[in-house]
C-alpha cells in the first residue's frame, strides 16, 4: 500500500507494514525479521500461526462465528468456561466472557458493587488500587489506575479512588526477601482501610506480578498473605488484575497461584487468547455470582461476551499450553532469560535491576545503582533503547517507571515456547542495542555525574 494513512493510533510514529508472524518471528513487507521480544503488549503467550489454533478457528467459522449470549449457549463458551474454572482456586467457577483487560476489569468492579448492594452493604464503593498501576484505559479501569500521563487529561471525568505505594521494595532500598518488608506494604493497605472507613470499602485490586507501570514488579516475602489476611479482616473484596500476568506467562496459569493466595474475583485477557481473538474473561467465586444472579441478574453486558469463535481459539490456546508444557517452558527459559539479563549488569552500569517471574521480565535503568537516581528525563530512555532495539530486530515493550514522569524500565517478555537457542538470539540483539544506546547517551551521562 502507498499514500497517506487514514488510520491512527496512540502517537503519529510510522512502523513498517506487517506482512507474516510465525511462532516468535514477524516480517515485514520489505522481508526483514523480528524477534517478538514483548510478544506485542504481553498477549502472544503461545506465539504466531499456530496451526492448531487456526485449525480450531476453521472448524468453528464453519458452524457459527457469532450467537448473542441472550439468544444462544454455545459449545466453545461453555467448554471455555469449564476449562478455565478448573484452573483457577477452589470456588472460582463462575466466568464472564469479555473482549480485552479493561472490559475484564470493568466487570470485576461492577460484579464487586452490584454483589454489595444485593447483600445490604451498599455503603462499600471505594476501590483501593496501587500507585504506580495499569489496569485499563476506559474510564472505570482508569479511575484505578495511576500513571499520570494517561490519568491527568481524563481526571474531571472520574470518580477518583483511593490509592495506596506499590510494594516496589528495590526502588524504595529494601529487601525483597524479607518478610518485614511485604509486612511494611501490607500495613499501608490496612492503614488506607481504617483512613477511609472499612464500611466504604468495596475492593482492593492488585497485579500479582506488576504489569507495564511497575515493570514485572514481584511482590515482597509475605505481601500477598498479609493483603489476602487485610482484606478478610475487613470484609474487603479481593480482585486479581491477571490481565498481563496470567494465562500461564509466569510459569503459572495465574501468576497469584506461586503464592497460594485466592482472590475473590480475576480479571483475564491478553495471553488467555494468545491474540488469536480479541478475548477475556473475569471470573469470580459462586459466593458473589449467585445471589447476583438470584436478585435479578448482573446488570452488564458486552455484545461480544461469549463469542464462538473467540472462545474456541481461547479453548485451543489452553489446550495448546497444557500440550506442550508451555508454563515449564516458561519457568525454565524465563530463568534462562532472567540470568542472561542479569548478565548484561556487568556490561552496563545503567542496568539498575532485573526483575519478574517465568517470562514476565524487565530491566530498570538508572544513572546510579546505589541511589537509584534515575537516568536524566531529557534522555527519553524508555523510547530511545526501545528504538535501538527495533533497528535490531527486537523488539520489547517500555515505560515510564515512577508514575509515568520519569525513570525508565523495559518489559522482554517473548512467548512461551522460546527456546535456549533463542534466548541467546534475543540477548546479542539486546546487547548490540544497548551497546549503541550506551555510546548515545554517554556524553549526557557524563555531564549529570
Amino acid at each position: 500500500m502507498t499514500g497517506k494513512s487514514h488510520l491512527f493510533y496512540q502517537t503519529d510514529q510510522t512502523r513498517p507494514m506487517l506482512d507474516r508472524a510465525e511462532g516468535i518471528y514477524m516480517w515485514d513487507v520489505h522481508g526483514k525479521r523480528y524477534i517478538d521480544g514483548s510478544s506485542g503488549a504481553m498477549v502472544s503467550n503461545i506465539g504466531h500461526s499456530n496451526p492448531r489454533v487456526l485449525a480450531a478457528m476453521r472448524r468453528q467459522m464453519e458452524k457459527a462465528t457469532f450467537g448473542y449470549r441472550l439468544h444462544f449457549e454455545t459449545e466453545p463458551g461453555e467448554r471455555l468456561a469449564a476449562k478455565v474454572a478448573g484452573l483457577c482456586p477452589e470456588g472460582m467457577e463462575k466466568v464472564f466472557f469479555v473482549s480485552g483487560g479493561s472490559e475484564a476489569v470493568e466487570a470485576a468492579v461492577k460484579l464487586a458493587r452490584q454483589y454489595a448492594v444485593t447483600v445490604g452493604q451498599g455503603s462499600r464503593w471505594k476501590v483501593i488500587s496501587r500507585a504506580p498501576s495499569y489496569h485499563g484505559a476506559t474510564l472505570g479501569a482508569l479511575a484505578l489506575t495511576s500513571y499520570t500521563p494517561l490519568t491527568a487529561p481524563f481526571g474531571p471525568l472520574m470518580q477518583a479512588m483511593p490509592k495506596v505505594p506499590s510494594p516496589r521494595a528495590w526502588l524504595d532500598g529494601l529487601d525483597p526477601d524479607d518478610p518485614a518488608t511485604g509486612a511494611h506494604y501490607a500495613a499501608m493497605l490496612e492503614a488506607k482501610i481504617l483512613a477511609e472507613g472499612p464500611e466504604t470499602v468495596l475492593a482492593f485490586i492488585q497485579e500479582p506480578v506488576g504489569g507495564a507501570s511497575t515493570g514485572a514488579l514481584v511482590p515482597p516475602a509475605g505481601y500477598m498473605q498479609a493483603v489476602r489476611a487485610i482484606c478478610d479482616r475487613h470484609g474487603v473484596l479481593l480482585i486479581h488484575d491477571e490481565v498481563m500476568s496470567g494465562g500461564g506467562r509466569t510459569g503459572r496459569f495465574l501468576a497469584a497461584d506461586h503464592w497460594g493466595v485466592a482472590p475473590d474475583i480475576i480479571a483475564l485477557s491478553k495471553g488467555f487468547g494468545a491474540g488469536y481473538a480479541p478475548l477475556g474473561a473475569m471470573i469470580a467465586h459462586d459466593r458473589l455470582v449467585g445471589p447476583v444472579l438470584k436478585a435479578g441478574g448482573f446488570m452488564h453486558g458486552h455484545t461480544y461476551a461469549g463469542n464462538p469463535l473467540a472462545c474456541a481459539a481461547g479453548l485451543a490456546v489452553i489446550e495448546e499450553i497444557e500440550a506442550g508444557g508451555l508454563m515449564a517452558n516458561a519457568a525454565r527459559v524465563g530463568a534462562l532469560l532472567k540470568t542472561r539479563l542479569e548478565g548484561l549488569m556487568q556490561r552496563h552500569a545503567f542496568i539498575g535491576d532485573v526483575r519478574g517471574q517465568g517470562l514476565l521480565l524487565a530491566f530498570e535503568l538508572v544513572a546510579d545503582r546505589q541511589t537509584r537516581r534515575p537516568l536524566p528525563k531529557a534522555l527519553n530512555a524508555h523510547v530511545e533503547l526501545v528504538e535501538r532495539a527495533y533497528e535490531e530486530g527486537l523488539i520489547i515493550y517500555s515505560r515510564r517507571s515512577r508514575d509515568g514522569l520519569e525513570g525508565d524500565h523495559f518489559l522482554v517478555c517473548p512467548p512461551m515456547i522460546t527456546t535456549e537457542g533463542q534466548v541467546d538470539e534475543i540477548t546479542d540483539r539486546l546487547t548490540a542495542a544497548l551497546d549503541r544506546f550506551a555510546g548515545q547517551i554517554a556524553p549526557a551521562l557524563a555531564e549529570s555525574v
